[in-house]
């Protein structure tokens, strides 16, 4: 199982990296993203530190690590100069903090992050079909979510990543002890989105490529 989509105590997460990494391993995963919340104002300060951390961490444990952001509540005007940022700083993996219909996000987000070239769109909410093809086009993944609240439109991401081709991934999005999930889990939170354990696979070996 592959986490593309977590937090530590450089944002809202309760743990540090280490320690989410050691429960990752026990979780079973075999990769995991360090993902927290940023803007302009904090990028700098979060991305050198998880990706030093995960850079020490891969050398004595057997575990994939990507350093990563996930983008959040950033003006649409602001994702591509944001996004670009990012990757200046080194982080990894960049994904976007969608339009989830649990959070006011702005209107243009995940159209923003999309054109911004960004990996992963996260819990991209009620998306719309030329968002899905946009993402299908650029290669970018599509979140099937464990998260309470933004998992309430996995089963409309799903059937719109079906219909374009888009490429899914299944992440736990987690911020405190118990938020990780292990494969079965996962499998059942695809079930779930109405996919099946063959989407599961192939979420697993898309989220393999990003390594």
């Amino acid at each position: 199982m592959i986490d593309l989509h977590t937090h530590t105590i450089f944002s809202d997460g309760d743990l540090v990296p280490s320690e989410l990494v050691r429960r990752a391993e026990q979780t079973g995963l075999s990769g995991i993203a360090f993902t927290d919340h940023g803007d302009l104002s904090n990028i700098d300060f979060i991305i050198p530190r998880v990706a030093a951390i995960a850079e020490e961490l891969k050398q004595v444990l057997d575990i994939n690590i990507l350093p990563g952001i996930e983008i959040t509540h950033v003006p649409p005007s602001l994702m591509k100069k944001t996004v670009e940022r990012a990757r200046e700083l080194g982080a990894k993996i960049v994904s976007v903090h969608g339009e989830s219909i649990v959070e006011p996000i702005a209107p243009g987000t995940n159209r923003s992050g999309l054109e911004a070239g960004i990996d992963l769109l996260a819990h991209p909410g009620l998306l719309t079909e030329d968002e899905a093809r946009m993402a299908k086009e650029k290669g970018i993944l599509l979140e099937i979510t464990a998260r309470k609240g933004h998992c309430l439109t996995n089963g409309h991401v799903a059937r719109l990543a079906q219909k374009t081709g888009a490429k899914l991934v299944v992440n736990s999005d987690a911020h405190t002890v118990g938020d990780l999930i292990d494969a079965a889990m996962a499998r059942q939170v695809v079930r779930g989105a109405g996919l099946t354990d063959a989407d599961f696979d192939i979420m697993q070996q898309n989220a393999l490529a990003l390594f």
